[in-house]
């Protein structure tokens, strides 16, 4: 059976980084586009590329902080009215930031929880609201490779944040199945990007535009999930579920 094309994408966090990347990859699809992030004049500028490169989409933008939950609600209802129904949702916008645990910075951890799961939640509330009366739609949350085992460092409030991301993603995928309303998890690899710019020596890293073209073609596919860009990071995600912690903590 062939999948529904999804015409009208909306993306969250998409003033900048893998956003903005697949916002480009989708409106050269020619699909039509909801975009929402905090800083409302990148968006604009973002829009106004996008239109004119591709005269023939919608282009919709609004100014969203997805830690203000009545507002995700609201500028999804907003985004659904003018596009004529989402088709699909992406739940990208998160934060990268975090230290150690118990080196004095739980706000910085806090934040980063809060933003990525609880901002992710009400992400997913809205659009499941919006799709469960059409049983129609797709979906996709974006983890992270660092979901897949607990990170040292820097990294543990984030790869924590990310695996309650894809556990939502299964758990909603269980609650949807057999509707018409499909839910895929979308594991990143290192992808170079605004939440990266300062870390100089990533192993594996791709290049902005090269991560963001596997992403669209990923996602396009609609899976449970997927592990992108698939090389190295679908034999990766093998190990890093069996190695010993001893081992994965040296990988990062």
């Amino acid at each position: 059976m062939s999948r529904p094309q999804r015409r009208n994408i909306l993306i969250t966090g998409a003033s900048s980084g893998l956003g903005a990347g697949m916002a480009r990859e989708f409106a050269a699809r020619g699909r039509n586009l909801a975009l929402a992030a905090r800083r409302v004049d990148r968006l604009d500028a973002l829009r106004s590329e996008l239109l004119a490169e591709h005269p023939h989409i919608t282009v919709a933008v609004r100014s969203l902080d997805v830690n203000r939950h009545d507002d995700v609600f609201t500028v999804f209802r907003e985004f659904d009215e003018e596009l004529d129904g989402l088709d699909r949702v992406i739940v990208n916008a998160g934060l990268g930031k975090g230290q150690p645990l118990g080196t004095g910075y739980f706000h910085a951890n806090a934040q980063t929880a809060q933003t990525n799961f609880l901002g992710a939640l009400a992400q997913s509330e809205a659009a499941l609201e919006l799709m469960r009366p059409r049983d129609a739609g797709h979906v996709v949350l974006i983890s992270s490779m660092s979901a897949l085992r607990g990170m040292p460092r820097n990294m543990t409030t984030y790869g924590a944040s990310k695996a309650a991301v894809a556990a939502l993603g299964e758990g909603m995928r269980s609650d949807l199945a057999g509707t018409g309303i499909d839910v895929s998890t979308i594991f990143p690899g290192y992808i170079r990007s605004e939440i990266n710019e300062k870390v100089k020596k990533v192993p594996l890293i791709v290049d902005t535009e090269t991560g963001c073209r596997a992403l669209a073609a990923a996602i396009e596919k609609e899976p449970a999930k997927a592990y992108v860009p698939g090389w190295p990071w679908i034999p990766l995600a093998y190990a890093m579920k069996v190695l010993p912690l001893s081992v994965v903590r040296r990988m990062t």
